[in-house]
């Protein structure tokens, strides 16, 4: 039996665990400071400035409490990497730091998932009666889904801990080999239902609503502004998948097989876990890139955002088409004005 081996059997990781870059604290802390600015001011809008919200308005307002979510961890983690992956703050803060995220992350995607949803029948079956369009069916739907995180989220709470390697305290480390076994099988339950599924969803939605989009007339003022408002959203939604969410389940993916099955690739294995904390770093910047959905999803949220920038100093002239558009908006009765909503 070679080194590697017998260090594995005796519980002592064969790879040792390398310190992360800089970069990633600085980019944490980035991503709380954006992330804290504008779920902050997307809040205070939501609760403050519109007193009335339609189904998709709920949606959007929850996806802001989702994104919430990741702002108290981001200090932590900031601080855990800069200190060389080292955790200080013990294990009851390392559980919470692991129901904070996991239910950040899959309540992102949950409601990402509904609002292609929403605006699919919203748009595409705009005539037809639909559960979707109903504000108590939605706020059920909602509390639903923050149900069904939190149990999830609470399973991992008890079932994560944190483990001395070395010399530093791991928290949600791959060198943690007790756990090694947890996090393989943890992983493939949350990727199947947490990701692939709803991102399956999203994709259908948003193709058959582009196809929609794109036959749309377009001869008037409104339709042009609409249009491009519809697929700017879809660009927006989609692009947050694809940065932020497919990087880190592909690698975490890639990690666990490769710490279960070759635990003495060291080289591979440490590539594989830079990868992975660089992929949560870009999933925590979707809460910096969701308040463009917003924008381009709420009429209401777009010209309230404008007036209270325009109330501090920032000053925006807007395009003719979008002043046109808001000039008829109260009349509309069309499709286009379905798409707005």
């Amino acid at each position: 039996m070679n080194n590697s081996s017998l260090l594995h059997v005796n519980g002592t990781s064969p790879c040792p665990a390398e310190p992360q870059s800089i970069i990633i604290p600085v980019f944490l802390v980035l991503v709380f400071l954006g992330g804290f600015i504008l779920n902050s001011a997307s809040l205070w809008i939501f609760w403050f400035r519109i007193p009335h919200w339609n189904s998709g308005m709920i949606l959007q307002f929850h996806l802001v409490l989702s994104d919430a979510m990741v702002i108290p961890a981001a200090p932590f983690m900031a601080i855990y990497y800069s200190l060389g992956s080292h955790w200080p703050f013990g294990q009851f803060l390392c559980q919470l730091k692991a129901f904070f995220l996991s239910t950040h992350l899959y309540s992102s995607i949950y409601f990402l998932m509904l609002i292609s949803v929403h605006r699919y029948v919203a748009v595409v079956h705009y005539t037809r009666v639909s559960r979707m369009k109903s504000k108590d069916f939605v706020h059920k739907l909602c509390l639903g889904v923050w149900f069904f995180l939190s149990i999830k989220g609470m399973a991992l709470f008890f079932i994560l801990e944190t483990s001395e390697v070395g010399n530093r305290i791991k928290c949600l480390s791959i060198h943690q080999d007790q756990l090694t076994g947890v996090y393989f099988v943890m992983n493939f339950v949350l990727l199947v239902p947490g990701f692939l599924l709803p991102f399956a969803i999203s994709v259908t939605c948003y193709s058959l609503l582009v196809s929609s989009v794109s036959k749309m007339k377009t001869n008037t003022l409104k339709g042009k502004v609409i249009k491009s408002k519809s697929l700017k959203m879809i660009a927006v939604c989609m692009s947050i998948f694809v940065a932020c969410f497919t990087p880190l389940h592909v690698a975490r993916t890639l990690g666990v097989v490769v710490k279960k099955f070759f635990p003495s690739a060291c080289a591979l294995l440490t590539q594989v876990e830079s990868a992975y904390y660089i992929s949560w770093t870009l999933a925590g910047a979707n809460c910096c890139l969701d308040p463009m959905i917003y924008c381009f999803g709420s009429e209401k949220f777009n010209k309230t955002f404008r007036g209270s920038l325009n109330r501090i100093g920032f000053r925006f002239h807007r395009p003719a088409a979008a002043r046109g558009m808001d000039s008829t908006s109260q009349s509309m009765t069309s499709r286009a004005g379905t798409v707005a909503l």
